[in-house]
């Protein structure tokens, strides 16, 4: 069965895939990111919807954060996207925003739904790296490990590159930070990629980064395939 993920920006993805539909960090977009002039506004939902390609989107059977800033836990989009058997899984930390009505997760645990395996995984600043803003703590925020017909997707969310990634194996798709700023940067998201060793990458989390930049680099050390997706856009697996 085919899986499909689509790009909004900074971070944020749907995936579709066994008949789910699965969202990662949907938050407002921001005017200050590459390309946006304007938020997202809900307040005429389901009609089309301010900043984005397509008139709806579709319901979720699990949403997934990776962490409590604005930009990647909003309650008033997660609360449009979800239905009353949707699934919300996010850190403690999110708590304040989305209410307790959630599945709370830390790196290490796991969860299943249906045939959809989840991770969480560590994903934190680290003092040696180039990140600019220290602002993402360990233990505080995660990424996600998603199985999904033995093929495996790796949301890194706001994480400098760590030690961590070393130990992950078989990763099919990666999609990787690379804006430099509150997360690693170029230079430091191609040494990611030459540990994760993933047959793809889709980088997120531009803010200023160039992700052609960011491209021919991993290609002159890696046989990596590069996908570079605009808004709205979709790669199918």
């Amino acid at each position: 069965m085919p899986i499909s993920i689509k790009f909004f920006q900074p971070s944020w993805f749907q995936i579709k895939a066994e008949n789910k539909v699965i969202y990662i960090d949907p938050a407002y977009l921001r005017k200050y990111y590459i390309n946006y002039s304007k938020k997202i506004d809900f307040s005429s939902w389901p009609n089309p919807i301010d900043g984005l390609p397509e008139k709806n989107l579709e319901k979720a059977d699990l949403i997934l954060v990776t962490h409590h800033h604005k930009d990647h836990c909003k309650a008033v989009t997660v609360n449009r996207l979800k239905k009353s058997d949707t699934i919300i899984v996010a850190p403690e930390i999110c708590c304040k925003e989305l209410g307790k009505n959630i599945k709370t997760i830390k790196p290490g645990e796991k969860l299943k739904v249906g045939k959809i395996e989840v991770k969480a995984t560590f994903a934190y600043n680290t003092k040696e790296g180039s990140s600019t803003k220290k602002v993402h703590k360990k233990g505080e925020c995660v990424g996600y490990l998603i199985k999904i017909n033995s093929k495996i997707i790796y949301h890194a969310g706001d994480t400098d590159f760590i030690p961590e990634m070393k130990e992950f194996r078989k990763i099919d798709i990666a999609l990787l930070p690379i804006g430099g700023i509150f997360t690693m940067n170029i230079e430091e998201a191609v040494d990611a990629v030459n540990a994760l060793k993933p047959k793809t990458v889709i980088p997120m989390h531009n803010l200023k980064a160039n992700p052609n930049d960011f491209r021919e680099k991993v290609e002159v050390k890696s046989d990596t395939e590069i996908i570079l997706l605009k808004i709205g856009e979709t790669y199918n697996l």
